[in-house]
């Protein structure tokens, strides 16, 4: 059975790919993972608050703005409680190339552009076959408008592009006014791969503390349905690999979302659950579901029901949410 797919243009053995997360800390985890299958990983986020600590012009964007206070910045962790800083980040890729022999992808979580750019320079040199970029961002002033919201994405991207040879992925946001037009403009810049998409974690508030919290709630499987709709849509139309984040535990999930037309399907929630012995169970799944229905590969089904490719079109669109109201009455 042929599970092999290709990413950034990197040839890789089946579609899961092990997602940004604290399994990714550790050398001997990433091994785990890539015993039990993985093809890939992404390293856990190195950010930009990391890199610029002590830089005037990140205390600026982080306390200047007209929605943020002077203490905002006691919410940010101390250079300390963070896992690594900016060096120990690029000793740890060393270390990751001389164990592992799968790829392996750095990852920037930033929000602005300028000397942290440079960092992604020495993630190269470092010896990562691929970089992503994280651009976290929140923007809550009402005074900026759509398309300068856009022009950050697209200045990152742009310096971060002249600066490295690897291929670069970007992790998009799904709130933008048009998706589609972001991505294939991302795309005519130069991007290698579209990551579908950031999870952006929601505050909780404490009623005992009366407190704003920050809290991981982990995805269920429910959760590709918006990545699986977008990358459906953009099957076929855009260059960049597409890869699908978010909801990502059963083989059902990965059949489905290659099906919609993803390259590879990245992994985190699952693996933070259960360990890393997760993929090989679901790469076990996929290939027992491809026997029974006689596909000898995932190119096979790859865009098969994609939004170009479906009978009709429309369900991935306005008429989905008409028919959807319908049949629950």
């Amino acid at each position: 059975m042929d599970l092999s797919t290709t990413y950034l243009g990197l040839p890789l053995k089946n579609p899961i790919v092990a997602s940004a997360s604290p399994m990714s800390r550790t050398v001997g985890s990433i091994r785990l993972m890539e015993d039990y299958g993985a093809s890939a990983v992404v390293l856990y986020s190195i950010f930009e608050e990391q890199i610029r600590h002590e830089s005037k012009e990140i205390f600026h964007h982080l306390t200047a703005p007209a929605e943020s206070y002077a203490e905002a910045t006691s919410y940010f962790p101390e250079p300390h409680e963070y896992h690594a800083g900016p060096d120990e980040y690029l000793e740890h890729i060393r270390r990751v190339k001389e164990s592992v022999g799968i790829p392996v992808i750095g990852s920037i979580n930033g929000v602005t552009d300028g000397g942290w750019i440079e960092y992604a320079k020495l993630i190269e040199q470092a010896g990562v076959d691929a970089l992503e970029l994280n651009i976290y961002y929140i923007p809550t002033d009402s005074s900026v408008p759509s398309d300068s919201i856009e022009k950050t994405y697209y200045d990152i991207v742009n310096d971060v592009r002249s600066q490295v040879k690897i291929p670069i992925a970007v992790k998009m946001s799904p709130f933008f006014t048009s998706v589609a037009n972001v991505a294939r403009n991302l795309d005519a810049m130069g991007v290698n791969g579209l990551v579908l998409f950031n999870r952006f974690y929601q505050p909780d508030i404490n009623l005992d503390t009366l407190n704003v919290e920050p809290g991981v709630v982990l995805s269920s499987s429910n959760s590709i349905r918006l990545p699986l709709r977008w990358i459906a849509i953009l099957n076929g139309k855009i260059k960049a690999s597409l890869a699908a984040t978010t909801g990502v535990h059963t083989a059902e999930d990965v059949i489905k979302l290659t099906m919609a037309g993803a390259d590879v399907t990245m992994m985190c929630s699952a693996l933070l659950r259960h360990g890393p012995r997760k993929i090989r169970e679901v790469l076990d799944d996929m290939q027992r579901w491809m026997i029974d229905r006689e596909y000898e590969s995932l190119n096979m089904m790859r865009g098969s029901m994609s939004h170009k490719n479906v009978a009709d079109p429309s369900a991935f669109e306005r008429a989905n949410y008409m028919k959807a109201l319908q049949s629950y009455m």
